[in-house]
Parts: structure tokens; C-alpha cells; sequence
């Protein structure tokens, strides 16, 4: 379970991020969405324990982020916004890295299982400097899934991926769903009905809409006109 509990963040007089709440169940994904600037990343950052919040407390797997974030880090994969990676290592070599990191038992058959989920055979061994921008965030979902965490965070996953990479997260993240927690930012609304079942709006910093994929079209005639209702009405 991934559990927001009025999260909060400020930057002296600047609110990033105001009395965020919400909770999502295992075998939910649930798609954050937000026009630039709104919230998003800094709403993923205080859910993984990255950022410390100003007030408020995230769970991950029941682990305060803040007080127990080794355990909690330890049930949760996360891909963050152009996820860093050390570019003259091949994604074979930052697979193991992360691995070692992590102390993974059966290391190979955890690295055979996600570069065959994230089709990563065919640029295993080029470092990854030289990997397209889809095949470098294909790694970085890679790391993400490595220990079979029970809840992931992704944000912008389906990011600089070409219409067939595009589906294989879809279906991907579909299987995922059965047994996980997902919540995934996107730019894209037509991702929210291919993987979503909930959506999770921010606007300014708030939460402004909570609910299912359906209520959310119910709001407009469709989904980009529900969004900018929604987006460009502060407070």
C-alpha cells in the first residue's frame, strides 16, 4: 500500500506541495496527473522518503518513510523523472550494481527476469551513454523491478519510449498490477485510460480530484477538457 498522509512542502514562502492525502491498495494503479510545475515529482519524492516533508508522513508497505526508510526502501522500486544512471556502465553492469546494493540472493535469475520483462537483450552490454533516451528509461524500469518490490512509484515511465516500447509497459505494468501497488505520473491521458483504474489530480500543489478513470470522464465531454477545467481553477 502506498499512503499519503497530508504531505506537505515548502520552500520558504514557496508551497511546492499542501496537505496531500491519499491511500491506494495492492492490485490498484492509480495515474498522478498535473500540468508542469504542479506537484507531481515533488509528491513522488516525499512518498519514497528522497525528499523529508515539511508536515505530513508517507507509508510505504506500512514503513514511515522518514523514521524506517531503509525498510520501507526495501518494498518499494521506484523510477524517478530521467533516472540517473552511470552512463559509461552497460545496462548489464548497472543490472548487477544495483544488485549488489540491494545484497540480492540468485542475482542472475533476477537480472534474466527484467531484462527479459523490459526487453533490454539487444543492448546489454553498450554503456549506456550511447542508448537511445526509451532504452535508457527501459534500464531504469529495470532497476525498478529488480527485487520484486510490492510497491511501485514511476514517474513519466513511458517517457521517450516509441509506440511499440509503449505498449510493452502497458501490458507490462498490467501484469504488474496483479499482485502490486502502482502509482505512475504521465503527461499523456491517453495513458491514464490504457493502465489506469484511478486517477489522482494535482493542481497548485493540491489535490483536486481523487476517483476513478469513469468519474473522471464523467466530469467533461472528455479527458483533455476535464483537465484543463480542473488545472486552471486555483485553490
Amino acid at each position: 500500500m502506498i499512503r499519503a498522509e497530508g504531505l506537505s512542502k515548502y520552500y520558504g514562502q514557496f508551497t511546492a506541495v499542501e496537505q496531500i492525502s491519499f491511500s491506494i491498495p495492492r492490485g490498484q494503479v492509480a495515474a498522478f496527473l498535473g500540468p508542469n510545475g504542479a506537484g507531481k515529482s515533488t509528491t513522488m519524492k516525499l512518498l519514497t522518503g528522497f525528499l523529508a516533508p515539511s508536515a505530513g508522513a508517507s507509508r510505504i508497505a506500512g514503513h514511515d518513510m522518514q523514521n524506517d526508510r531503509i525498510a520501507g526502501a526495501s518494498r518499494l522500486g521506484y523510477l524517478p523523472e530521467n533516472g540517473p544512471l552511470y552512463l559509461d556502465m552497460t545496462p548489464l553492469e548497472s543490472l548487477r550494481f544495483a544488485a549488489d546494493i540491494r545484497g540480492l540472493d540468485k542475482v542472475q535469475e533476477a537480472i534474466d527476469r527484467v531484462v527479459d520483462s523490459c526487453h533490454l537483450e539487444e543492448v546489454l552490454h553498450k554503456p549506456c551513454g550511447k542508448l537511445s533516451k526509451g532504452f535508457r528509461q527501459r534500464v531504469g524500469m529495470a532497476q525498478a523491478l529488480l527485487h520484486d518490490p510490492e510497491v511501485l512509484i514511476l514517474d513519466e515511465p513511458t517517457s521517450g519510449l516509441d509506440p511499440n516500447q509503449i505498449r510493452s509497459v502497458r501490458e507490462l505494468i498490467a501484469r504488474l498490477a496483479k499482485t502490486k501497488t502502482i502509482l505512475l505520473s504521465t503527461h499523456i491521458l491517453q495513458e491514464v485510460e490504457a493502465m489506469a483504474s484511478r486517477v489522482l489530480l494535482v493542481n497548485a500543489g493540491r489535490l483536486v480530484f481523487d476517483g476513478s478513470v469513469q468519474e473522471l470522464k464523467a466530469k467533461g465531454p472528455n479527458l483533455d477538457e476535464v483537465f484543463h477545467q480542473l488545472t486552471t481553477v486555483q485553490g
